[in-house]
């Protein structure tokens, strides 16, 4: 460790820091220059050795939401470890640090709640987004996953229990992409809920109030981007599990001068594109008319009012122009 990237923390302060904190990983040269011998056990321990500790510990919980919540509980003191252990055996933690585990959190997050973790923005906030942005401790974000939770998963409104969607989808963006976990902000942005079971719960973490009309909902979300704009002036805003006319309305609204990206209207789509074009290949179908049936599939199931000139169609189009060419050689 570069002990001249502690920002002149020592002793405990290191130790509360799960960015900064090894635990027994430190060497005897970083105890000493950091002022912790004597707050650590008086061992040297290897990231393999610290590894199987949470292996075992892991062994030891009953469920998969047990699991969620040890690793994050490790996730708050521990940063490196904890992306060391996902990573070990992703096909292992990812479903249980993401999907499906998460929407379980999800529904519990209010009552497993231990630590705050990105931020918090409600409505009632409004004309001050920009000032509480600065209150965020790193200056350097690039990219921002910002929910409403009005669409969390396949559950619905899920109102503040939805924050735990932007915190697991970037942790993906660590673990999966090597994006250090610095540059990332998971946002929740409280506009209410309209899920009565929430609204009487008393350790709900949201604002206590039904939503607000459409209007004065992308009023509010027009001053969170332009306030982005200005506080974190290299950072992109995905946006993640709104309602999906709010998901492809949102998108159409700020894509063509802001920095922002839907997961479920341009992720799923390039998965599924991905999808067909696999399968097609595995199963050594003529391609361009496979993508002309699942296409045509899509417009049928697709409400004129939201249709966009997206990703599927625009591949049709290159596939014809590759079919032709094919045919006249």
């Amino acid at each position: 460790m570069n002990t001249a990237t502690l920002d002149g923390k020592r002793g405990i302060d290191v130790l509360r820091e799960p960015e900064l904190n090894k635990s027994t990983a430190f060497t005897e040269a970083e105890k000493e220059a950091l002022g912790i011998v004597g707050l650590l056990p008086d061992v040297t321990e290897t990231e393999d050795l610290q590894l199987s500790r949470v292996m075992m510990q892991l062994g030891h919980k009953s469920t998969d939401l047990d699991r969620y919540i040890y690793l994050i509980n490790l996730l708050d003191h521990n940063e490196t470890l904890f992306y060391r252990t996902v990573m070990s055996d992703p096909a292992r933690f990812l479903p249980i640090v993401y999907d499906p585990t998460i929407g379980e959190a999800c529904l519990k997050f209010g009552h497993i709640y231990r630590d705050t973790r990105g931020m918090y923005l409600s409505i009632k906030r409004r004309g001050k987004v920009k000032e509480i942005l600065k209150n965020w401790p790193q200056k350097d974000v690039r990219f921002i996953c910002v929910t409403d939770g009005g669409r969390i998963l396949g559950l619905g409104d899920l109102g503040a229990n939805g924050a735990g969607i932007p915190i697991g989808k970037l942790q993906l963006y660590t673990a999966c992409a090597g994006v250090p976990p610095q540059y990332l902000l998971p946002m929740y942005l409280d506009a209410g809920t309209n899920n009565e079971q929430y609204l009487h719960d008393p350790l709900y973490l949201g604002m206590r109030k039904t939503r607000p009309s459409t209007e004065e909902l992308y009023s509010f979300v027009d001053e969170f981007v332009e306030a982005v704009q200005e506080v974190f002036p290299k950072c992109c805003i995905h946006f993640e599990d709104w309602t999906g006319v709010d998901a492809v309305h949102l998108l159409e609204r700020y894509r063509h001068n802001y920095c922002v990206y839907n997961d479920d209207v341009q992720g799923t789509a390039g998965i599924t594109l991905a999808g067909m074009i696999n399968a097609t290949k595995l199963k050594s179908m003529a391609y361009w008319s496979r993508h002309a049936q699942i296409l045509s599939i899509f417009k049928s199931l697709t409400p004129t009012s939201t249709r966009r000139p997206g990703i599927l169609s625009l591949r049709l189009k290159v596939l014809n122009r590759q079919r032709s060419s094919a045919s006249a050689r």
